[in-house]
């Protein structure tokens, strides 16, 4: 398919299946953050009101890098991947204590603060700052598949980069990579994933049962009981596990994953009490 040819469909696609989403064309950068960072492996229909509610309580990079801890991961449940919470936050504090409360625009800026790669930097350039960037990611790549390499297996985003590069618009990328993804996100429930075709693709881990299901649910206790001791959580852990028809974990095996949230900067420790 022609480039042009390529272009005007996805244009008319992404008009006709165009999504309606609150972090649509606007012009507040740190809004735009959040929202790119709560879609990284998260379904749309998740964040929808878990954006507007965090915005709420943390209007601004400044807001969030003055809140405590505790109380950004709590507003983080239910989104996964807790680990995003704590990036956006010390990214948040960076931005206050050395760009004066203000995301930057360069993406070399972007790239060096905690939690933002490639796709993200690219995201907050694009529909933040309406700026020409090679924004990647799986509905983008799945349209770029489908549509120019329709049969070939284990494409690297090596070769979809100069494609990218071609058809962004430097008036208005922001639109062109909305068509894309809500082109994108058509064909991957009508017509399957083609990012499966490419060669980075992996397939998300199960989470009922996994190791972050068990961290996960060790961070809601200690958020939900602030200085609760190891006996108890491994208690607690214990039954979770028996409830959905798994053996307890050793004493030891709940203490290594405690440690690691420890030294991960989720909480704090105190001979065996933990705290958020």
């Amino acid at each position: 398919m022609r480039l042009d040819a390529f272009v005007d469909k996805v244009k008319a696609e992404g008009q006709k299946y165009q999504r309606v989403l609150p972090w649509r064309y606007i012009d507040d950068p740190y809004a735009v953050l959040v929202s790119e960072v709560m879609l990284q492996q998260t379904q749309v229909s998740r964040v929808l009101g878990k954006w507007e509610r965090f915005l709420m309580l943390f209007p601004t990079l400044d807001a969030l890098a003055a809140a405590d801890q505790a109380t950004v991961l709590e507003q983080w449940q239910g989104l996964g991947y807790n680990r995003r919470a704590l990036a956006l936050k010390r990214c948040a504090e960076i931005c206050s204590q050395e760009y004066g409360g203000v995301l930057p625009k360069d993406h070399d800026e972007l790239l060096a603060l905690p939690g933002i790669g490639p796709a993200t930097a690219a995201g907050v350039r694009s529909f933040a700052y309406n700026l020409p960037s090679v924004y990647l990611e799986t509905n983008v790549r799945c349209v770029f598949l489908h549509e120019l390499f329709p049969h070939e297996e284990g494409v690297s985003d090596k070769q979809l980069i100069p494609y990218i590069e071609q058809t962004c618009p430097t008036d208005d990328p922001r639109s062109w990579y909305y068509a894309l993804l809500d082109y994108g996100a058509h064909l991957k429930a009508t017509s399957g994933n083609a990012s499966r075709r490419s060669a980075h693709y992996t397939k998300q881990s199960t989470f009922e049962g996994s190791r972050r299901q068990k961290r996960a649910f060790l961070v809601r206790e200690v958020l939900a009981e602030p200085g609760i001791d190891l006996e108890h959580l491994v208690l607690k852990l214990a039954t979770f596990e028996k409830q959905h028809g798994r053996d307890a974990l050793m004493q030891s095996e709940v203490e290594g994953i405690l440690n690691d949230l420890v030294n991960e900067g989720f909480f704090a420790r105190e001979g065996n009490t933990f705290m958020a």
